[in-house]
């Protein structure tokens, strides 16, 4: 059985089949993830988006 280590304190035991879930999530490209369910951006939502350094009171953290 896996496991994964979060922090000393947090770990996870995996079973068999949750590992071959991840080991199928690891072998998945960009085009086998179905998008079809999640419905587009409106024009107006797309309008309200700015820049997470715009957004954020502390821009210098924001990896670039």
């Amino acid at each position: 059985m896996g496991s994964l280590v979060l922090r000393r304190e947090m770990k996870f035991e995996f079973t068999p089949e949750q590992l071959e879930e991840i080991k199928r999530w690891e072998q998945m490209t960009d085009d086998d993830i179905d998008y079809s369910d999640i419905p587009p951006l409106t024009d107006e939502e797309l309008a309200k988006f700015k820049p997470a350094r715009l957004r954020l009171k502390n821009p210098k953290n924001i990896a670039s």
